[in-house]
């Protein structure tokens, strides 16, 4: 295959979270390179290589000791963009992922509801804040996380109290914890309703009642726990999809998940946004949809509009 030509570039820092959208791509003859960016370096004065461009850098990186990865990411994401080159989940998708205020504020600003959020930094603020915000129960979680960093349910003042005290308590990584009211799912379960192209796909039930660890990634699952919490299921109501179609629009956001929780009342609340969607093997199986042939078919697509002379047949 020769260097010059065009091809999908994949940006990531976690090749377990990639291997499944390569089988693809491979399968259906379409040329790639992976990008690892949990090191490296960039000329600035060099021009990108021709191709498609996929961001996906994780706000988890440093749970795998990729600290700085998604920093330098937005460097490289940066460079690309300003060479005019096609970035899907480009700089604005980079900067919602690691950081839940800016997710919010995003889906507020287009009339998208959230819960109730008081976001605390320095550890010595939490109890104070909690206090003014009053709302239990209520949930902590990390303003940068992934792979439910952080968060924790808490019935009463006591019981938060206890644990920002203990030797349990566990630091943001960017130094922000989020004071949450909690909304109790009406069947105990919340939702992720996965995007591609900014067009739904499919949404995942997720049974809730094993804890917050809620990354659909095989890699993610919970040991010694028979059966999969995750289901695909019917489609989204056409005004919830069409107001998440257009967050995803104004945010700018290629391929995204959106997870949401419906309460008591039949209210809908998103409480996050994922850029870099992973996807559940076993529930895949059952429904007999695959999100990354979908995505592979997509990203093949792209390639073929923005440079027709490439042969590609998926």
């Amino acid at each position: 295959m020769s260097e010059l030509q065009p091809k999908i570039y994949i940006l990531h820092e976690n090749l377990d979270w990639t291997r499944h959208l390569v089988t693809w791509l491979e399968r259906k003859d379409i040329p790639y390179e992976l990008w690892d960016l949990s090191s490296g370096s960039i000329d600035l004065q060099s021009v990108p290589p021709e191709g498609i461009f996929y961001n996906r850098m994780s706000a988890s990186a440093h749970t795998r000791g990729h600290r700085f990865a998604p920093e330098f990411a937005q460097q490289v994401i940066q460079w690309l963009e300003n060479n005019h080159r096609v970035v899907l989940n480009g700089t604005n998708a980079i900067n919602l992922e690691i950081s839940k205020i800016k997710q919010y504020l995003a889906l507020n600003k287009v009339g998208i509801k959230t819960p109730r959020t008081v976001a605390v930094f320095g550890k010595e603020n939490l109890v104070g804040a909690a206090n003014r915000l009053n709302i239990y129960t209520l949930i902590t979680k990390h303003n940068r996380a992934g792979k439910g960093a952080g968060v924790h349910l808490f019935n009463s003042a006591r019981e938060l109290d206890a644990y920002v005290n203990s030797n349990h308590f566990e630091e943001p990584v960017d130094g922000i914890t989020l004071l949450q009211e909690y909304i109790r799912p009406i069947d105990g379960r919340i939702r992720r309703s996965e995007f591609i192209g900014r067009k739904f796909l499919y949404t995942v039930s997720i049974d809730s009642s094993q804890g917050f660890e809620l990354c659909p990634a095989d890699e993610c699952q919970l040991p010694n726990v028979s059966g999969s919490k995750f289901k695909i299921i019917e489609p989204l109501d056409k005004h919830q999809q069409a107001d998440y179609e257009q967050f995803l629009n104004s945010a700018q956001l290629d391929v995204s998940a959106v997870e949401w929780v419906e309460d008591a009342h039949h209210r809908k609340f998103v409480y996050d946004v994922n850029t870099n969607t992973n996807y559940n093997e076993q529930a895949e199986k059952e429904a007999q949809v695959f999100a990354h042939e979908h995505l592979a078919k997509y990203l093949g697509k792209l390639l073929e509009e923005h440079y027709s002379a490439v042969p590609t047949e998926f």
